[in-house]
């Protein structure tokens, strides 16, 4: 599974890779998490707002900080 966090680097970026290493722990998979911080590549994925969370190329979440337990169930989602 390939996790990327989306943001240049700010409070809710770092919050959401927190969560997002959290949620991939409890889990109890293996993931590969990215950080995306350079604003050409974060354009890439058409998000209008940062951080930004994208599990096997699909844009999840953007512009907020999901916790622990809803990125499980993205997570838990993307894997079907």
């Amino acid at each position: 599974m390939e996790i990327k966090i989306l943001g240049t680097g700010c409070p809710k970026c770092k919050a959401l890779e927190k969560n997002t290493r959290e949620a991939v722990n409890e889990l109890g998979i293996t993931a590969e998490i990215d950080k995306v911080t350079e604003i050409n590549k974060i354009m890439e994925y058409d998000i209008m707002f940062t951080p930004g969370l994208v599990i096997n190329g699909e844009v999840k979440s953007s512009g907020k900080v999901p916790n622990k337990e809803d990125i499980k169930k993205l997570i838990s989602e993307a894997q079907k």
